[in-house]
């Protein structure tokens, strides 16, 4: 995995649920089929609502009309994100839309594991509100070893909290290669 992530931010409020993540109508969606895979990029975030706490401001959506995933790399959410169901879809489908990571005050603890285990995207955690401080479009730079998320537009450096074990297992794309990676389990 690149120790820089680099990209646009996407800036969400506090709260964001799994069923604004992907909502439930597009769960029909085969996970093996690659042309139905992409319609989980297109749809992701497509349930956020255009109020207070939802959308950035002017309303951007995160997937542009016609397209299957997004200009927008990096999320930057308030607290709570990933609340609501278990849906490991969720990260699934940010993945499928180019996220590459999210950095949020706090989240649901299972929204973070399924991030997690199944290697899909990064989960930092900041005790800053960056959610009011980086805007939509802002061009980020993560440094994966420094734990810092750099907004090149703004030039300012924020700290992230040192994701530990976390990187590794995303790094080896979830738990289960994880573990067959470090012969913690029978290699398949």
């Amino acid at each position: 995995m690149d120790t820089i992530i680099q990209g646009k931010a996407y800036v969400l409020g506090k709260n964001i649920d799994t069923d604004q993540i992907i909502p439930a109508e597009h769960l029909v969606y085969s996970l093996s089929d690659p042309e139905e895979v992409k319609l989980y990029g297109k749809y992701a975030l497509s349930g956020v609502p255009p109020a207070e706490g939802g959308l950035p401001k002017g309303n951007i959506p995160f997937i542009q009309d016609g397209s299957f995933s997004s200009e927008f790399t990096i999320i930057i959410a308030g607290p709570n994100f990933g609340c609501g169901s278990s849906r490991e879809h969720a990260p699934f489908a940010l993945q499928v839309a180019g996220a590459k990571a999210i950095v949020a005050e706090s989240y649901a603890r299972i929204f973070f594991r399924n991030c997690v285990d199944g290697g899909f995207v990064i989960p930092y955690e900041t005790h800053e509100h960056l959610n009011q401080l980086i805007e939509t479009g802002d061009e980020l730079k993560i440094d994966v070893e420094k734990n810092t998320i750099e907004n090149l537009t703004r030039k300012v450096t924020y700290n992230l909290n040192p994701l530990g074990d976390v990187l590794s297992i995303v790094e080896a794309g979830g738990i289960f290669s994880y573990a067959r990676q470090n012969n913690l389990m029978a290699k398949s």
